[in-house]
């Protein structure tokens, strides 16, 4: 190896070799610096080996010979020696092996010793190959090693054309493509126009590929939009058909009288709400049918005397609304959903005789519903709401027997459902409501001490009754209808001191409970009022 290497690791250097015998050219390039410009040397080691020549360059004959694909191996030393030293065999092989040699200037490469031996050698025995400089700080007089200036063989001393890499002269870029001219022998302009063109071809390679991916994006947007609209399309075809279910489909199975078909049909609207794996992500109008589908079920399972499934159902839709309606106080949709919730919470209490409790959710109820006609005071739907409000605070009030003053929202509610059945004449569930609200009137009345007057209002009831009966002769609600008339009638009569009337009344209502219930066995409403109709006359 080489004299006088001293042993120490940090007086090394490293030799990037591709094998071969000794006198074999294995270098293009021997990158010659001082250990203060480690890093910059590292960089520009790796970029130069990892650097492609243009394609239509490659093969072209210059006076450094052909034109290579890639500017590899390169040697670089990695660290200064001790002043001590000489220059290590293995560099002077690599420096006999090298094409050219890169002379990395900078005030640290000038005051170093190595740099200007390297130098000195490298010319010693390449006369004819060229040494490159690569200014990276300072002056040239500052920074270009003094064997850099030294005369030539033939005694010319030139200052050298160096690739600058200072931000204020060449830059990195050009000063990277002037090293690359100097080892190639390539014209700079050449490979400038040439690294133009492929930077070119990269701009568009690359907004080809964004306009393909911003293509592709758009597709998957219109995909995405397409599939939302799909599921939007296909939620409200669903949708659609629970509304059906609760509102013609329900009226029409309530008039059939079967319990278990009805509940069927709220567990299937319920099953579809289910599926939802987030019902926080539900449209507003998705969750005000749930609330819907939950009121149906309490109903239902009061129906059937299931009174604890029907209070938990209740509670459950109490609690959906609620939200709704906090979310926003004025929505007329969300005041007549929690509406309804607290009129069903109200009625389990009501006809399980708890009228202190029920009285809360009726009085709820009813304020809720005169919010809905303050807000759209032509809507017969609010008006008719506030009708039950104020029918329902009539029935605890008849219940309770008083106060006197109490009794009034009996005439409120009959007033109300006269006005709206004015503007609707043709519609049967109001002429029901209708009747039912003359009935609250006769009771009324009868505590008043009115019976006569409160007969007046029992036939009007059953006159309705009669006709809505008579144009749909197999519904069943119309049916429960005309029997609680007769019954609410019969005690009337006795009253008034016409048993006989009474009696008969009874014995034709009996006649039909049995029917309704031969139809419908788990009707609990109907087994009560079979009870009440099987008691014995009153003497």
């Amino acid at each position: 190896m080489g004299t006088g290497l001293h042993g120490d690791a940090d007086a090394r250097r490293t030799i990037v070799t591709t094998g071969g015998t000794p006198g074999e050219r294995r270098y293009r390039a021997f990158i010659s610096y001082s250990h203060s410009d480690e890093a910059t040397a590292r960089r520009l080691h790796r970029w130069l080996e990892s650097y492609r020549i243009p394609r239509r360059l490659v093969g072209q004959g210059t006076a450094l010979g052909d034109v290579p694909r890639r500017l590899v191996p390169i040697f670089r030393d990695r660290l200064e020696f001790p002043a001590a030293s000489s220059l290590n065999a293995a560099i002077e092989e690599a420096l006999a092996m090298s094409d050219a040699l890169l002379v990395l200037c900078s005030p640290a490469s000038r005051a170093s010793l190595w740099v200007n031996a390297e130098i000195r050698l490298f010319r010693r025995l390449h006369p004819d190959r060229p040494i490159i400089a690569a200014l990276l700080s300072g002056e040239p007089a500052e920074a270009f090693p003094e064997a850099l200036l030294e005369p030539d063989a033939a005694g010319v001393a030139d200052e050298p054309v160096a690739a600058d890499f200072r931000r204020s002269h060449d830059g990195a870029k050009l000063a990277r493509l002037k090293i690359v001219a100097g080892l190639t022998g390539l014209a700079l302009d050449e490979l400038i126009q040439r690294e133009a063109q492929r930077q070119l071809r990269r701009v568009i390679a690359v907004t080809v590929a964004s306009l393909a991916f911003a293509l592709i994006m758009a597709m998957l947007l219109i995909f995405a939009i397409l599939a939302r609209r799909e599921a939007e399309h296909q939620r409200r075809q669903a949708e659609g058909l629970i509304e059906f279910m609760l509102t013609d489909l329900r009226t029409r199975l309530q008039g059939v009288g079967r319990l278990e078909i009805l509940q069927s049909v709220n567990a299937r609207a319920l099953a579809y709400y289910g599926e939802q794996s987030d019902l926080d992500r539900l449209p507003t109008e998705s969750l005000e049918r749930r609330a819907r589908v939950l009121h149906a079920m309490g109903e239902d399972d009061h129906k059937r005397g299931d009174y604890a499934a029907a209070l938990a159902t209740f509670r459950e839709a109490h609690r959906v609304t609620a939200t709704l309606l906090a979310a926003k106080p004025d929505d007329p949709l969300r005041i007549f959903a929690h509406a309804q919730s607290e009129f069903w919470l109200g009625y389990v209490d009501f006809v399980r005789s708890r009228y202190a409790r029920a009285l809360p959710r009726f009085v709820a109820y009813r304020d809720l519903a005169r919010r809905l006609v303050a807000i759209s005071p032509d809507d017969l739907k609010y008006r008719r709401e506030l009708g039950y409000a104020e029918g329902n605070l009539c029935t605890i009030a008849v219940a309770r027997k008083g106060p006197p003053a109490d009794l009034d929202a009996c005439a409120a509610a009959l007033a109300t459902m006269e006005h709206i059945a004015r503007a609707s004449p043709g519609d049967p569930g109001i002429q029901s409501d209708l009747a039912n609200r003359h009935a609250w009137m006769a009771d009324a009345l009868r505590l008043a001490g009115h019976d006569k007057e409160a007969m007046a209002h029992r036939d009007k009831q059953r006159a309705i009754i009669d006709r809505l009966l008579a144009a749909d002769p197999k519904n069943a609600s119309y049916r429960q209808d005309w029997i609680l008339s007769r019954y609410s009638t019969s005690e009337l009569l006795r009253a008034l001191g016409k048993p006989a009337e009474a009696d008969a009344m009874i014995a034709e209502s009996r006649r039909v409970i049995d029917g309704l219930i031969a139809s419908d066995p788990e009707n609990e409403d109907w087994r009560v009022w079979r009870e009440k109709l099987n008691q014995p006359d009153p003497e």
